[in-house]
């Protein structure tokens, strides 16, 4: 899934973090990556910088992907659980190593359990979107998080309205949402998993909105990112007796592809985006975002034979244009 930091006060409200700490420099050795000063801030994206967001971009792509096949062997919500306990065992660990503070203000629980439910219902509802539908028509739909969170952004947070160019960013990406729902015939198309994966995006930008309004916004990115975990995987692992068996037809790819959204995407992944975050331009770095679910749609044609309908391709050109406008740096 894409991430965006909601909490760099007076900034754009769309910049890319999951977690997203209260200050950008912040990051650190809060997120326990480098020590502080070990490498130089940059005012502008350089090469490194390009492709390593974009071979980031990718990575959440492919995520998608591995998803949908871990689904086949397990049950989407009992998953996604475990994704969440798993991703706690290997943050504690890390921590711990890397000397991190594990407490955490008593004034910033309540929205760290917010967070944590908001991130329960948001994989609770995507993981089903994945199996129920197809990882192109899911994934264009869910990557319009930031379209929801500028909405919410611009009727709770005076002073940071919508300006022209992120309205016009806005109604694309809804356009683009639009074409994808009322398109009922290609491949995949399911009005169940659409709608989840709509909801999904919606709790995503819930999540980004709680950590930038509540004392969460001054903690620690890793520890915001335990908090979600820590939280979410119980909630999940309590809801999944009531979705159907644990196990399908697991196979050694489905334990594979698990252990792979731990460790790779649920953990050291997120941490890899708070030091990018570091390094670049929060701005700058969002402007990679929109790469997503264009990546997510050619993965999953090419590594699942998806069909994907002439209006999926039409929607993802809107909804990745309107996420690119909607998080563009304004000309000064």
């Amino acid at each position: 899934m894409t991430c965006f930091d909601v909490t760099t006060r007076g900034k754009n409200p769309q910049l890319p973090h999951r977690p997203g700490p209260a200050h950008v420099g912040r990051i650190d050795k809060a997120a326990g990556l480098t020590p502080c000063g070990a490498m130089e801030r940059k005012d502008h994206v350089d090469l490194f910088g390009a492709v390593a967001l974009i071979a980031f971009a990718l990575h959440l792509a492919f995520n998608q992907v591995v998803v949908k096949v871990t689904t086949d062997g397990f049950s989407p919500v009992f998953a996604a659980g475990i994704r969440s306990v798993g991703a706690v065992i290997v943050l504690l660990v890390w921590m711990r190593l890397r000397g991190i503070s594990l407490k955490i203000p008593r004034s910033a629980w309540p929205g760290g359990i917010l967070a944590g439910v908001l991130f329960a219902a948001e994989f609770f509802c995507l993981f089903l979107a994945l199996d129920l539908g197809t990882v192109s028509r899911s994934s264009v739909i869910f990557y319009t998080m930031p379209v929801w969170l500028s909405l919410a952004v611009h009727f709770l947070l005076p002073g940071e309205q919508l300006t022209p160019l992120k309205m016009l960013g806005l109604v694309l990406a809804v356009a683009g949402v639009g074409v994808a729902l009322l398109d009922r015939d290609s491949g995949g198309a399911n009005w169940t998993g659409d709608l989840l994966a709509l909801v999904s995006a919606m709790m995503w930008a819930g999540i980004a909105l709680c950590l930038r309004l509540t004392e969460m916004s001054k903690v620690a990115p890793s520890q915001q990112l335990l908090m979600q975990v820590l939280i979410s995987g119980p909630i999940l692992l309590l809801i999944a007796p009531f979705m159907g068996p644990f196990v399908r037809d697991l196979a050694p790819i489905h334990i594979f592809g698990l252990l792979f959204q731990i460790i790779a995407v649920a953990s050291f992944g997120f941490l890899v985006w708070f030091w990018l975050m570091k390094i670049y331009p929060a701005s700058s770095v969002a402007s990679f975002s929109f790469l997503s679910p264009v990546f997510s749609v050619i993965l999953g044609w090419l590594l699942l034979s998806e069909e994907v309908a002439l209006s999926i391709w039409v929607a993802l050109a809107l909804v990745a244009s309107g996420i690119y406008l909607i998080n563009r740096k304004p000309r000064p």
